[in-house]
């Protein structure tokens, strides 16, 4: 059997068909963490809620989070049916399910946007011995209710609790020593050639915070994290070390 991954997906259902696909059809036990951005602000705007970002986080006051926590919701349970529809067995959760999220708030500028604290991991344990896959919506819980989460950084900090390897699926082929040529794919970093490279410009815009989730994961305890581009074969090409970066190690 593959080994078991964390494995952190977009929000967009519209490009969702292959990449539940190449999901459904891996033959190990996984762990999934779902973004939703783009509908979030979708819904937002509709309602008549203007959107703000500080620091690359939503601003999420506690009148918007009722709408992200329904947006997020819906979306997990839909993903959690296309997966279970090609053999795939998934239940969607979010941080208010059996406390599977602790969290904290992060600044009050960001209104309701935390951090995880703590996993409830003997939860998802229970779930992948039964069989199922996790889908997890970044939602997690405090004392006053519900706090939206990033979704990497939820990835990193479930990866670690649960001593997972993280595989982020996004929109590049990994680290490039040439943003123009796909060719120069960095197969493997450390964390401190990743913050090197970050020093000298060659991770730069919107690499950045893909490379701090990956960073993020090994600091909560993942044994390595991968940036990658959602494609058939991606998970495979991951363990093979064919495909993405691969971040392991200081």
């Amino acid at each position: 059997m593959e080994p078991a991954l964390l494995v952190k997906i977009g929000g967009s259902l519209k490009e969702a068909g292959e990449l539940l696909d190449e999901i459904g059809g891996y033959p190990g036990p996984l762990v999934l963490v779902h973004g939703g951005g783009p509908r979030i602000g979708e819904w937002l705007n509709r309602m008549g809620f203007e959107t703000h970002f500080y620091q690359g986080l939503r601003i999420t006051p506690p009148e918007q989070m009722e709408v992200v926590e329904m947006v997020l919701t819906t979306l997990g349970k839909q993903l959690a049916e296309g997966l279970s529809r090609r053999g795939r067995p998934s239940v969607a959760l979010t941080g208010r399910d059996a406390g599977l999220l602790e969290a904290r708030p992060l600044d009050p500028i960001l209104g309701r946007v935390g951090e995880v604290t703590r996993v409830n991991t003997p939860v998802l344990e229970k779930l992948l011995q039964a069989g199922l896959t996790p889908l997890i919506a970044p939602i997690g819980l405090d004392a006053q209710g519900p706090l939206n989460i990033n979704a990497d950084t939820a990835a990193g900090a479930i990866a670690g609790a649960l001593h997972l390897p993280a595989v982020f699926l996004t929109d590049v082929v990994g680290v490039l020593r040439d943003p123009k040529d796909p060719s120069s794919r960095f197969a493997e970093l450390s964390a401190s050639q990743v913050q090197a490279l970050i020093l000298d410009g060659t991770i730069s815009g919107g690499m950045i915070p893909k490379v701090e989730a990956a960073l993020n994961a090994l600091s909560k305890g993942a044994p390595w994290a991968t940036i990658a581009r959602g494609s058939p074969g991606i998970l495979q090409g991951v363990l093979e070390g064919t495909a993405g970066t691969r971040v392991a190690g200081s």
